[in-house]
């Protein structure tokens, strides 16, 4: 008789093809037998499935409630639910919910019965589940008034969750009533847009165990800093994450300066929207390990002073989509020797200090180059990741953004594959492209496809993806 997986190995199976997003392989798993069928349908009813499964899952009460308003969804089939579905979900996503009543309501022109449907389906939820992450962004009107917090159970399905994504112009009971109930969400993030509802201050500054806060700020101007700051300023130092977006109107940073215990920070402005992170130049983060900065960076001579007194410990720069010239890069080679994964861009064609990068960052294992125009001379590049890159890397990844255009040639393209099998040790290389907008990357230039599958073969790529951003 064939030897049988105990539950707690396929669970952990399982939730690797969880964590892969490999949907078909976990729906076969329902079919290989009864445990198989146990452990798999627990997994993918985290997070919401089937609309018409959660109908049949309704106490009777909800059902009775329906029919009296002539409301009739018929269940996926005549037998009653296997499972009880309901108790496995710890994921609620809002706007989920709204599109499966949405469709399996397509034939009944009538809000109100949409209403009535949700209202019931939250109750089930708020009496019969131990939620750990909440994402409320509806776009529809009828779900964002529908006060699930407050319904009986409530306190039980909720008083648990670690995870948290909202924006800030949900009803302002959602965020009195949570932060009530709430006060040890792990991961929260919060975007503000124009109508900022009471309560949000309440429950970002009720929480006690924070470990990651991130910031979105759009088109609601100096509104927000008066509303967001001094309630983040109240956290306890917990923080190991922060990421803030802003608009064209910015975010003053200074606050930042009390989270010494920050591992990793994102900040996402233009150039000139850096508002007080002079003050954060001086600073020193122990334990920063990641730091990223997306579309625009500080003055230099303050990013260069910051990088001097954190770089040591970074493992991961990303300089994304900004202005970065010769001597920020070589900025970085001083102050950043311990370096894992860095994004960055060699300006006016000018490469000198991709090659000091390479030689100096020893523990380097991935690299991010972006090229723009016609600025990035290609074959030079990979010339030196060949020749200069430190035997533990393993990753190249190419963006082209607006109007680049690829030079390289299949023959070029082959010299460096050629290059990189020949390295001692040798390491099966990631080669990631990215094509932005109105961009013609090596890979639509005629041979340079037929290469790459070539060392696909030859197991010298060991993964490959051309994307679109």
């Amino acid at each position: 008789m064939p030897c049988q997986l105990p539950a707690d190995c396929l669970n952990g199976i399982f939730e690797y093809l969880e964590d892969l997003e490999d949907k078909v392989t976990l729906y076969s798993c329902l079919l290989v037998n009864r445990l198989w069928c146990e452990v798999s349908v627990e997994i993918l009813w985290k997070s919401i499935w089937n609309c018409r499964t959660l109908i049949a899952c309704l106490p009777l009460e909800s059902k009775e409630i329906l029919l009296k308003n002539k409301i009739i969804i018929s269940p996926p089939t005549l037998n009653p639910p296997l499972f009880n579905y309901i108790t496995f979900i710890k994921v609620l996503q809002i706007n989920k919910i709204g599109e499966e009543i949405n469709n399996v309501l397509e034939d009944d022109p009538l809000v109100l019965s949409r209403v009535v449907v949700a209202q019931e389906i939250f109750k089930m939820f708020m009496n019969k589940i131990s939620l750990k992450k909440l994402n409320f962004y509806s776009s529809a009107n009828y779900i964002k008034y529908i006060p699930f917090t407050s319904f009986p159970g409530s306190i039980d399905c909720l008083k648990n969750l670690a995870e948290l994504n909202c924006n800030s112009n949900i009803y302002s009971e959602f965020f009195h009533r949570l932060s009530k109930i709430c006060h040890n969400i792990q991961s929260l993030n919060i975007g503000f847009i124009k109508v900022i509802s009471n309560g949000v201050t309440d429950l970002i500054s009720v929480q006690r165990n924070l470990k990651y806060l991130s910031i979105i700020k759009s088109r609601c101007e100096d509104l927000a800093d008066m509303i967001i700051l001094p309630s983040i300023a109240n956290l306890p130092n917990t923080l190991i994450k922060l990421s803030l977006y802003g608009d064209e109107c910015g975010i003053p940073l200074s606050f930042i300066s009390r989270f010494s215990n920050l591992q990793e920070l994102i900040l996402a402005f233009d150039d000139c929207n850096y508002l007080g992170f002079e003050k954060l130049c001086g600073v020193i983060f122990p334990k920063l390990h990641i730091l990223k900065f997306k579309y625009g960076l500080p003055k230099q001579e303050c990013l260069t002073k910051f990088l001097e007194n954190n770089g040591v410990n970074l493992e991961r720069l990303e300089l994304k989509y900004c202005n970065v010239n010769h001597t920020l890069n070589l900025t970085i080679v001083k102050s950043c020797p311990n370096l894992k994964s860095l994004g960055t861009i060699f300006s006016d064609n000018e490469l000198g200090p991709l090659k000091v990068i390479l030689n100096r960052c020893k523990r380097l294992e991935s690299i991010r180059v972006e090229c723009y125009d016609e600025c990035l001379n290609e074959r030079e590049l990979l010339e030196m990741v060949a020749k200069y890159s430190p035997k533990c890397f393993h990753e190249l990844k190419l963006y082209y953004g607006y109007g680049a255009y690829s030079e390289l040639f299949p023959k070029e393209l082959e010299s460096f594959f050629t290059s990189m099998t020949n390295r001692i040790p040798q390491k099966s290389l990631s080669f990631i492209i990215i094509n932005g907008y109105k961009t013609k990357s090596l890979v639509f230039k005629e041979g340079n496809m037929e290469v790459i599958e070539k060392y696909i073969q030859l197991g010298v790529i060991r993964k490959f993806k051309s994307t679109t951003k």
